[in-house]
């Protein structure tokens, strides 16, 4: 039995949430751009969790950008997919299955953009979201006169354009833009386009004041680990227990964030947020970033050579690891949660920080150290340096666990071969690649630098770090003297006596 709107009474409401037939006469209230798993996990997610609770009421028209992939799917199921959750809330095991059920419909911009543009027509639509990966919001020198215009920018104005004629510019009539591209400024950054293009379209100056005054452009947010389709086995398993097939069913993690900067009038149109405490409107929503660059993302930079080296393939098993587990914790509360560079409460740190724990030990998340390692030196300068820098001023002494991350990254780095420009590291007589525009610099520096100066050496580099981090009191000793145990003992070994907290000087 596939999953469709006609099959709905066929299925075990207790094995699964399923949509009451009600939703599907709900009109059409957004507009969005990309048919993806990060989509369609999160916004489309919340936006079901809403409709169900009979609070935005709202469902979604879904456009189909790109010529890649099959959206037969979309049509056969009615628009309805399954989202199993699954993870770790609060320290317990957490599993829900939804059918969720906000995709009206999905068209295709090639093939039906002219159904697109009607979209433009209903007064009820209010809101665009967009996920068209981070290249998406570029400036082309697009044509939106094209059926359709080739860029994300360009389709946006091109609707935008028609909804402006077709309610006579009202002011009433503009939109809430939320792109959810992972870039900075995503908002700011799609507006300025959008309207530098209206300009290179020789668009009148009455539209491009539409366009300015009556849109709101937010910037958003977006954290939620989405894996998407399950690998074959899992699934088959799933849907025995669900009985039903569906083509568009995905995973994902427990844990949810939507931050969307806006104000009192963007909440009232994106009413859905009232039912979720991941979606968030802020009129700032750096705190949110820096949370999340520090806390997970710091985190993970910090302790992934460490994990690597300690022999630990996965984020999971070092989180079962009892040595790990407590460096990784320590790491985070001790160190990075009191350092960040920028406003917080403790509070907020906390629960933050516990959150990323769960997400750590996640058993249904495989995710490769590994990966986390790639392009390592610049993750370390962008999400560690400017908390070790903070760390430094609030209490002048050596952050232990940053120096054991920051020496455990310098021997990750010590490259043995090079083959066809890729460098390789060994560790237990297996290489491994090591995957950085640094890779050559280290691979030079280890054969070229004695190893008790190594620490002095790669410190100092203002190139690398953007200034002398040997300046730091006792920061270089306590680093090398971690480097120098990690040769001779191994990295167990150097993680023993961080459980007893014991200080460098």
């Amino acid at each position: 039995m596939l999953l469709s709107k006609y099959n709905l009474k066929n299925i075990n409401a207790t094995d699964v949430s399923v949509p009451d037939a009600s939703l599907f006469d709900l009109p059409e209230k957004v507009l969005q751009f990309g048919t993806g798993v990060l989509l369609r996990g999160l916004p489309d997610y919340f936006i079901d969790k809403a409709n169900k609770q009979g609070i935005f009421n709202g469902r979604i028209v879904v456009v189909k950008s790109t010529d890649g992939g099959d959206a037969s799917a979309f049509e056969k199921q009615d628009g309805l997919y399954t989202v199993c959750v699954r993870g770790i809330e609060n320290g317990k095991k957490y599993e829900e299955d939804i059918i969720n059920a906000s995709i009206s419909r999905v068209l295709s911009a090639r093939s039906e953009w002219n159904k697109v543009l009607e979209c433009a027509h209903n007064p009820q639509l209010k809101i665009i979201i967009s996920n068209t990966t981070e290249v998406g919001i570029q400036l082309m020198h697009d044509d939106i006169r094209r059926h359709p215009p080739v860029s994300y920018p360009g389709k946006l104005l091109a609707f935008l354009y028609e909804r402006y004629k077709a309610f006579q510019g009202s002011q009433q009539s503009g939109m809430v833009i939320v792109p959810t591209e992972l870039i900075i400024d995503n908002g700011k950054k799609l507006e300025s386009i959008v309207i530098e293009l209206a300009h290179l379209n020789g668009l009148d100056e009455s539209f491009i004041d539409w366009l300015e005054n009556a849109n709101r452009f937010c910037n958003s947010l977006v954290d939620r680990i989405v894996p998407g389709r399950p690998e074959d086995e899992l699934k088959n398993t799933i849907e025995k227990k669900l009985g039903y097939s569906d083509e568009l069913l995905m995973m994902s993690e427990v844990y949810r964030l939507w931050a969307i900067e806006g104000d009192t009038e963007v909440a009232d149109v994106l009413s859905f947020a009232q039912v979720d405490k991941g979606v968030v409107i802020s009129k700032d929503i750096n705190l949110y970033r820096e949370l999340k660059l520090r806390l997970l993302n710091g985190t993970h930079t910090l302790s992934s050579g460490v994990a690597f080296l300690s022999g630990l393939d996965t984020v999971k098993k070092a989180m079962d690891d009892l040595q790990m587990q407590h460096y990784i914790s320590a790491l985070m509360q001790s160190e990075i949660a009191v350092a960040i560079p920028y406003d917080t409460t403790a509070e907020q740190t906390k629960t933050f920080g516990e959150n990323c724990l769960d997400r750590f030990r996640n058993p249904y998340i495989n995710h490769q150290w590994l990966s986390i390692t790639m392009q390592y030196s610049s993750k370390m300068r962008m999400r560690v340096v400017p908390v070790l820098i903070n760390y430094y001023s609030l209490f002048n002494t050596v952050p232990e666990n940053m120096a054991t991350g920051f020496a455990a990254y310098i021997y990750f780095m010590k490259a043995v071969k090079e083959e066809n420009g890729n460098y390789y590291g060994r560790l237990q007589e297996k290489f491994y690649p090591i995957q950085d525009d640094r890779a050559q610099y280290f691979f030079e520096k280890w054969q070229r630098v004695k190893p008790a100066l190594m620490a002095v050496s790669v410190l100092r580099d203002t190139a690398l770090w953007g200034q002398d981090l040997t300046m730091l009191p006792g920061f270089a000793g306590a680093v090398q003297e971690k480097i120098n145990e990690i040769e001779e003992l191994g990295m167990a070994a150097v993680l023993d006596p961080l459980q007893s907290n014991k200080s460098i000087a």
